[in-house]
């Protein structure tokens, strides 16, 4: 960590001693100079919205309920009510916890310029006021399977074709959610949505530029006027309440007591398609978070966030391959230095650079002991099934950003500087030939008006990960009616 201050040896008079620069021990790093360089890459990577992009998102996002909606009406399996949660950053940015190894490679600037993650129930357990009990008899820890016995004769009937059977000894069929087809289910329902979307254009409609299964998710690109996004769709199976494996969690001290409420961190938990390393994948789910770490991170101070993201971009590239280390890894261990360190403390503004080198010796200290513990279930321990040899590679590449932490930043800083400029010539280049933008639809090249423009960029970047509630008529898809938390737009 950086060293403390020291006056210069052979000075002089009380005053007349200039302090020695802070400087970080391990690699003689000024701690003045790692502060900037995160500044600096933070600039690059949180991109300011024009009234023209923020339309784009919302035409896009708009476009991604719509056809969830048709979806829904293919056959009626997804609720029609239903609640999705949408997350700034796509999967491989570590906002959920799914394993990395099956999805396709995609960069910013190359493949999209934005890029978010929705959380689409499948089913949904919501009337429930006591500890949800799961079935975890046959899963590792933070895993479960899920039997329909839960639900009424209707929802077995409509979703017994994506579950796997197991018939017991005394006669009784036991139908169990399959995450595996689930997925299969949904990748194939979209797929026959876009090809009917796709047969009648409409002037403005975003277009599909890619439609892709990465094991259980579904990425959609879209192209929107002069922007590229990119949707990572997630079935997942939605709980209201708290999981009585984390109740334990909830006896504890944290960091955000008293800042926000136990019922808002508490509100709900997910089950997303994903099993342990030894599960089996066609039954297993992954216990999921996701709602409450969107409430937690109002706790967290802006610094150590600039310093989670700086920290999140060198990590990707370095501990690439074999794919061990995940973000998800780093922001579980970020939320235990928040419950480890004093408020006081994290709270500095000008302490980004002790937070990144922090965070690097963290993830060193988890290789190397082969331990990091899931933040919700502490006995879940994420890293359990590396190899050796696995672990010691990346503490060892670890070892290398921790001795020249300045260089890794400027890598990290030209890596996104690069991508930003493609994204800008790409937009040149496509702005004769691409679809028409939201703005140009038609009419008075003026409208829609400013003030709707700065309400929309206001609803996207604002709101990141707010819990969305769609309410979608089946008999009218085209107009899906939206609620961020308690705003109606």
């Amino acid at each position: 960590m950086a060293a403390p201050l020291a006056n210069k040896a052979g000075s002089t008079g009380p005053t007349s001693k200039p302090p020695f620069p802070e400087l970080d021990f391990r690699s003689g790093a000024r701690v003045e100079e790692l502060n900037k360089l995160i500044q600096e890459f933070t600039k690059h990577d949180q991109r300011e919205y024009d009234d023209q992009r923020a339309l784009e998102i919302h035409t896009a996002k708009d476009f991604i309920f719509s056809m969830l909606g048709m979806v829904q009406k293919l056959d009626q399996k997804l609720p029609v009510a239903n609640e999705y949660l949408l997350l700034s950053g796509g999967v491989r940015e570590g906002v959920v916890d799914i394993d990395l190894d099956e999805l396709n490679v995609y960069a910013r600037g190359t493949d999209y310029d934005m890029d978010f993650t929705l959380l689409v129930p499948a089913l949904k357990l919501h009337d429930r006021n006591q500890p949800v009990t799961l079935d975890m008899r046959h899963s590792a820890l933070c895993h479960s399977w899920l039997s329909l016995r839960l639900f009424d004769e209707g929802t077995i009937s409509k979703w017994k074709d994506c579950c796997t059977i197991v018939d017991h000894i005394n006669g009784a069929t036991n139908y169990f959610f399959s995450p595996t087809k689930v997925a299969d289910w949904f990748y194939d329902s979209i797929s026959i949505v876009l090809s009917e979307i796709q047969k009648k254009p409409q002037r403005g409609m975003p277009k599909v530029e890619k439609v892709e299964k990465n094991g259980t998710i579904i990425s959609i690109i879209l192209g929107v006027g002069s922007s590229r996004m990119l949707y990572d769709i997630v079935p997942v199976v939605s709980f209201k309440g708290w999981p009585a494996v984390a109740q334990s969690w909830l006896m504890e001290n944290h960091f955000w007591d008293g800042k926000i409420t136990e019922e808002e961190v508490i509100s709900g938990f997910y089950l997303v398609p994903a099993c342990s390393y030894k599960g089996k994948k066609d039954n297993e789910w992954r216990l999921s978070f996701a709602r409450s770490e969107v409430q937690l991170k109002k706790c967290i101070s802006s610094s150590l966030m600039q310093a989670y993201q700086a920290c999140k971009a060198i990590i990707i590239k370095l501990l690439s391959r074999p794919k061990a280390i995940s973000p998800y890894h780093l922001r579980s261990m970020m939320l235990w230095a928040c419950d480890r360190l004093p408020a006081s403390y994290l709270a500095q503004e000008d302490y980004a650079a002790h937070f990144l080198l922090g965070l690097i010796d963290d993830l060193q200290h988890c290789l190397v002991n082969k331990m990091c513990p899931n933040y919700f279930i502490p006995q879940c321990n994420m890293l359990e099934h590396l190899s050796e040899e696995t672990v010691m590679l990346h503490a060892r590449k670890l070892s290398s950003v921790r001795s020249d932490p300045a260089e890794h930043l400027r890598t990290a800083i030209e890596h996104v500087k690069a991508a930003n400029r493609l994204t800008l010539e790409l937009q040149r280049r496509g702005s004769t030939t691409s679809i028409p933008s939201p703005q140009s639809d038609g009419g008075d090249p003026n409208q829609p008006d400013d003030r709707l423009a700065k309400k929309l960029q206001q609803l996207v970047t604002e709101n990141p990960g707010k819990s969305i509630s769609v309410f979608i008529n089946p008999d009218d898809v085209t107009r899906p009616h939206f609620r961020i938390d308690d705003k109606f737009f």
